[in-house]
């Protein structure tokens, strides 16, 4: 990476500063100062136009950026010049005179945000997002599961990739306007193709996720559900909150964490793509991990599922185990935290301190 792109990557200054302008461009009472404002701030830096994008992107549904006037302010909803063209063509029903080029290539984001053609604007957005949206035939709902042990990759319609760990069960179901998908059960890295205008959404227990195109991983436990990201910004929100309150809402960005149950969000921690993707590769990476966290990842493989006892479930685990047998990894934590394990109940075993 060379310095000017570590220059143009936003910074959570930048960040909080885009999500400050939505709240203002949302207002009743947005004046031309304002506007102008915007434009100067947008131009100081290719990392605030960045910035921007991926706020609108996280936060453009109905509930937030309905009243976001975004053929005027939001520049990646607007056709590119090529795209310009072809609608202006389809709308006047005559070709561009020769020579008659664009004076740039992209839009003029200050005239736009002063007004000028919007009613052309929005005819030409409207032809070209329209001409995507029915060049896409709706997708009928779709499942994908795997067995205990087996592990598999599922391409979308969209481009998307999406990787389903073991004891794993995804429903997709497309439409014109959404991707929205849904983990059932077990462990999903999603490798999300990026489309503007169709967010990618994942309901998984106390979970709902929402992206438009990133990496993440998604861990559906019986008790919480844990989102990891690998590359770029996801947005994390409880799937109901107690009644009079709005459901809380977290942005994470590249090796940050986050953990959903039904008490909350909790802290957002830091991971790594390597310990956020260990299955993947046969494996499971614990870095000062809880027992009890460790045991429910491990639980995905094992025949038998393991608990801790409640005098051990807080201890911590740091290392690299193997997944080829999961019943000696489950031998391997236990001698590495010296416990000793209980077969008593042939549907659990039971970790607990040796007996002195």
């Amino acid at each position: 990476m060379n310095p000017q792109e570590v220059q143009d990557v936003p910074t959570e200054d930048r960040l909080d500063q885009a999500c400050a302008w939505i709240a203002r461009l949302r207002s009743d009472a947005l004046s031309d100062t304002d506007r102008r404002a915007f434009a100067q701030w947008m131009a100081e830096s290719p990392a605030n136009h960045k910035a921007f994008e991926e706020m609108c992107e996280l936060w453009g549904d109905l509930g937030v950026l309905s009243r976001l006037p975004l053929d005027e302010i939001y520049p990646e909803s607007v056709p590119a010049s090529h795209h310009r063209d072809t609608a202006n063509q389809a709308s006047r029903g005559r070709p561009t005179p020769a020579g008659d080029e664009p004076s740039s290539r992209g839009w003029n984001l200050p005239q736009w945000l002063m007004g000028g053609s919007a009613v052309a604007a929005c005819l030409g957005i409207a032809l070209w997002i329209g001409n995507q949206w029915l060049q896409q035939t709706p997708t009928q709902q779709q499942m994908y599961t795997t067995a205990v042990g087996e592990m598999r990759t599922v391409d979308l319609p969209d481009g998307s990739r999406v990787q389903l760990n073991t004891n794993s069960e995804l429903i997709v179901n497309f439409s014109r306007e959404e991707r929205r998908t849904q983990l059932l059960r077990g462990e999903a890295y999603f490798n999300v193709a990026r489309q503007t205008a169709r967010p990618f959404t994942v309901s998984a227990g106390s979970a709902n996720i929402r992206v438009l195109g990133t990496q993440f991983n998604v861990e559906r436990n019986p008790e919480n559900t844990r989102v990891s990201v690998t590359g770029g910004t996801v947005a994390v929100s409880e799937a109901s909150a107690a009644s009079g309150l709005r459901p809380e809402t977290v942005k994470l960005t590249r090796n940050q964490k986050v953990s959903v149950s039904g008490s909350g969000l909790s802290e957002v921690g830091r991971t790594s793509e390597q310990e956020a993707l260990d299955w993947t590769q046969g494996q499971l990476v614990f870095d000062e991990t809880p027992l009890n966290e460790a045991l429910e990842e491990l639980n995905r493989y094992l025949k038998v599922p393991a608990a801790a006892a409640p005098a051990v479930g807080d201890r911590t685990l740091s290392g690299t185990f193997e997944l080829t047998d999961p019943e000696n990894t489950l031998s391997a934590i236990a001698a590495a935290l010296g416990l000793s394990q209980d077969h008593s109940n042939p549907n659990l075993t039971l970790l607990s301190p040796k007996p002195n």
